[in-house]
């Protein structure tokens, strides 16, 4: 069975994944700074190392596939620290890179649907631009087998409950705990594709196991999308709750949206709207 390295384990995306890849036998470990993972995420019969990202060349086992999913993976926080931004999801990412050509480990980088829009609009667009082109240059270059995932807006269970740092989700859950009402960014007509962590961990699972080679990017999105001010009507009828609309936020785009990808048909790989039954059934 194969040996694997999830880099941000501990976090939303990585400890879903890190569940799914115990249950099927294999040998799993973690490498996690917890800036943002937290050690309630760690998933029984995984390996955890407690150490940042640019030490990767440190790590002693052999492994056969690298998730290389640690990231600042907002686009405020971005904004509050782009210095840091840059080190984590540049800086780190050329270190994985490294790493897995001297040892001859096979990468699936998380990519951002970011790549859509102009990356200047914010450090995290351009930094994870540039994460994606460092990969391209090592897999051009080098020979790196590196595989580009791109997500969309994930959700699901274990996302970060953080006013700061969540996801939308993360954000309204925190404020109903708190009584308060529903923050809106700008007038709410924004749309996103939202996706599920459970349609993220198997589109990645599909990717990392098979033998398909994607000559760009695979689109891990559902093709559907909702306004905000869908979402916020989902959670009003769900938990009677109001809303408050703030001033519109450098990098907030219109519209992301993945569209048709042929290429997903190689991996049996359909994802499916679960977005209004999630939050049916949401308990805070």
């Amino acid at each position: 069975m194969q040996n694997v390295l999830v880099t941000g384990g501990a976090g939303f995306i990585g400890s879903n994944l890190i569940k799914k890849l115990i249950e099927k036998g294999f040998d799993v470990t973690s490498l996690d700074n917890y800036s943002t993972g937290n050690i309630e995420n760690h998933v029984d019969g995984a390996k955890y190392l407690n150490d940042d990202i640019e030490s990767i060349s440190e790590i002693e086992t052999q492994f056969d596939t690298c998730f290389h999913l640690a990231a600042q993976s907002r686009v405020q926080p971005s904004f509050d620290n782009p210095e840091e931004s840059f080190r984590v999801n540049v800086n780190g990412t050329s270190k994985v890179m490294e790493w897995s050509k001297e040892n001859d480990v096979k990468v699936i980088y998380a990519g951002s649907s970011s790549k859509h829009h102009n990356p200047s609009d914010s450090p995290y667009a351009m930094y994870k631009f540039l994460g994606e082109e460092i990969c391209k240059l090592y897999r051009k270059s080098f020979g790196v087998n590196v595989e580009i995932a791109r997500f969309y807006n994930v959700y699901g269970p274990g996302e970060n409950i953080d006013e700061k740092y969540g996801n939308v989700f993360g954000i309204w859950r925190a404020k109903i705990a708190k009584g308060e009402p529903l923050p809106i960014v700008g007038d709410g007509k924004q749309k996103r594709d939202f996706i599920h962590v459970f349609d993220i961990v198997e589109g990645l699972q599909k990717i990392a196991f098979s033998d398909f080679h994607h000559k760009d990017a695979w689109e891990l999105g559902t093709g559907v999308n909702y306004s905000v001010n869908n979402v916020y009507e989902f959670f009003k009828k769900r938990f009677n709750v109001s809303s408050v609309n703030l001033h519109d936020q450098p990098g907030n785009y219109r519209q992301t949206l993945r569209e048709n990808d042929d290429s997903l048909k190689l991996l049996n790989w359909t994802p499916k709207d679960r977005l209004e039954e999630y939050i049916n059934n949401l308990k805070i």
